[in-house]
């Protein structure tokens, strides 16, 4: 099976009527894309603040001072090493509303996944072009899988196989209006990867530093 739906109705629910993370994907100025929003089976009793995250990630990034809560200290669970390895742009919750997650696939899953097109909500992808075309976002950032299913999509037509130019360590997809997309490494990764991903969030951390 491509993905596994979450078991949570709470956090489907929460998805379904807002499928992002941190702030709104269409006002954010940093917009980071992803496959799939996974989380543990058992997320409403290990980890509870998390739908006070998704409510309003902006509130919880300013209260906490943690921009998710996979960054609490006690979280030793599945996207910690993500989203510790983010944190390292040096982000802070004044940045909070400038900040979005947004994820390809429209719903929470458990598990591993493998997505394919047929997966996807066209009404979310649609709204996902109108982001990278018309949005507000600056500074993109997509993985090499996304772009992969992104391509299969067909409704990305300027994402070509190569990209339009190298800016330091950062591979540039597309460049309009004053909107810049970029492809990096997942924040996740590891092996001969990494040292290409540290390099990046160097370059990343310098655009944020400068702001």
């Amino acid at each position: 099976m491509p993905y596994t739906l979450h078991p949570s109705e709470k956090l489907v629910s929460l998805f379904k009527e807002k499928p992002w993370q941190g702030c709104n994907p269409a006002t954010a100025q940093f917009l980071f894309v992803g496959l799939d929003a996974n989380y543990a089976a058992d997320i409403e009793k290990s980890l509870p603040e998390v739908f006070d995250y998704l409510h309003s990630g902006v509130d919880f990034w300013r209260r906490t001072n943690v921009h998710h809560p996979f960054r609490l200290p006690r979280y030793e669970g599945s996207g910690k090493k993500y989203h510790d390895k983010f944190a390292e742009i040096g982000f802070t919750s004044k940045h909070a509303e400038l900040v979005s997650f947004v994820e390809l696939l429209h719903l929470p899953t458990v598990g591993v996944s493998s997505l394919n097109y047929g997966d996807l909500s066209m009404e979310h992808l649609h709204s996902l072009a109108k982001i990278f075309d018309s949005g507000t976002a600056k500074y993109i950032f997509v993985s090499s899988k996304v772009t992969e299913l992104m391509r299969q999509t067909k409704l990305f037509p300027w994402l070509q196989k190569k990209p339009v130019r190298m800016d330091g360590d950062l591979a540039v997809l597309r460049e309009q209006n004053g909107r810049i997309i970029y492809k990096m490494h997942h924040f996740s990764c590891y092996g001969w990867q990494l040292e290409m991903l540290n390099r990046q969030i160097m370059q990343i951390r310098k655009i944020v530093q400068d702001l």
